[in-house]
């Protein structure tokens, strides 16, 4: 009888996790900029999770561009004229905490975080990036790392050039590649620009005066700042012309052709190689810390949270709890060219490029991206792009300076 009953209770467990997936149905609008090319990544979490609730339809509202700039736009509509979706795209940090968080319009996942053992499966330093005294405000989905530079090691090899390790070695060799009709560095259009100035920025200021700059401790004026858009500005000579017309994976296309030497992007580059181009890593291309910022890891985060007022919220807490398992994030990360945020993901899904970059986030010292919503809010973001665009047009660093001060103090960051 005992038998009976033990096994009565085993089936009743196992039907209850059957019928508790049936029991979700209605819709779930997930709300991303994962389109193209990095969409094959999402696609692959939003089949794992029709499999686990086949009764709920989920709709894909995908807006198309580079860093989320269209999508989150769109996004700010939506949030504040009361029509969010059920779940949304946002990088862990000031991107999230300084604009949805502040407004009060997230709900505390930290009851979501107890119940899953996120607590522990995540690193305390990526937790109080996603947090406040008040709670838990998103579900990190994974890490990728904004300071990598790009390459083909064949072109390289046949051109007699060296990945540089500092500006000062790739300003050298920038002429000799011209000479011979490449482009030393591809660039694209103003977000990318913005890209190539964080990894300047660190690799001038280092990661304490980096830290300081969004702490209020090193003003925009300041002497180290001049110098890095005095860096900056030599570097652009050596780009392409039509940047401001190319997306950044046309801008990847121009170094695997072999019109260009180097790329300086996130390494969702990585993802594109792989999963889109076909490439294989340190065969096909390779990458190395941007010039300069050897030993660092600038690092930003996919996350999801919940918003309030989310029209089907208990298919968007299903959501949230498969983006936070390890086996949604190793769905997920391997073809979008990321790591997993958890710290026990299962490295043998992961292809060379990123078991390296598991291996650097353990050991580097961590910083976060400006242009990927870590250390400074929308705000400053939207107008550092205004900003960017100034100095495109005229290379005048105090000029720029002065412009990223006084964005500065309007959004809080210098006072």
């Amino acid at each position: 009888m005992k038998k009976l009953i033990v096994v009565w209770f085993a089936l009743l467990a196992v039907f209850g996790v059957v019928w508790g997936q049936e029991a979700l149905t209605g819709k779930l609008e997930i709300f991303s900029w994962w389109a193209g090319d990095e969409g094959v990544a999402l696609q692959a979490l939003i089949d794992l999770y029709e499999s686990m609730y086949p009764g709920v339809e989920v709709i894909n509202a995908t807006v198309a561009g580079g860093a989320g700039i269209n999508a989150k736009a769109v996004l700010k509509t939506r949030m504040l004229g009361g029509n969010p979706p059920d779940s949304f795209q946002v990088h862990a940090g000031q991107e999230l905490i300084g604009t949805w968080v502040i407004a009060h319009r997230m709900e505390d996942l930290t009851w979501l975080f107890e119940e899953e053992g996120l607590l522990e499966a995540f690193p305390k330093g990526l937790i109080d990036l996603i947090s406040t005294e008040e709670g838990i405000w998103t579900v990190p989905l994974n890490i990728h790392r904004s300071n990598l530079i790009w390459y083909i090691p064949e072109n390289l090899k046949k051109w007699g050039v060296k990945v540089p390790t500092t500006w000062e070695e790739f300003l050298e060799i920038a002429p000799k590649l011209q000479e011979q009709g490449i482009i030393p560095l591809a660039l694209g259009r103003n977000w990318t620009a913005q890209h190539l100035w964080e990894s300047v920025a660190l690799s001038v200021l280092g990661p304490e005066k980096w830290e300081a700059l969004w702490e209020g401790g090193l003003s925009f004026t300041s002497p180290e700042m001049i110098k890095v858009w005095d860096l900056f500005g030599q570097i652009l000579q050596y780009t392409n012309e039509d940047a401001p017309s190319l997306s950044w994976q046309q801008a990847v296309d121009l170094v695997v052709n072999g019109t260009a030497a180097f790329n300086v992007m996130g390494d969702w580059a990585a993802g594109y190689m792989t999963s889109t181009l076909g490439l294989e890593p340190e065969k096909d291309f390779g990458w190395a810390p941007s010039p300069g910022t050897q030993g660092i890891f600038m690092m930003l985060s996919d996350s999801f949270g919940l918003p309030i007022g989310a029209p089907h919220r208990e298919n968007a807490i299903a959501w949230l709890k498969l983006v936070g398992s390890k086996e949604g994030q190793d769905a997920f990360n391997p073809l979008k060219g990321s790591i997993s945020a958890r710290v026990d993901s299962d490295l043998s899904k992961y292809n060379v490029y990123s078991q390296s970059a598991a291996a650097d986030w353990r050991s580097n010292t961590i910083v976060g991206s400006l242009v990927h919503g870590v250390v400074a809010n929308e705000r400053f973001m939207d107008g550092f792009a205004t900003v960017m665009e100034i100095f495109l047009a005229s290379r005048n660093s105090q000029q720029a300076a002065m412009a990223a001060e006084a964005i500065a103090i309007q959004s809080g960051i210098s006072k």
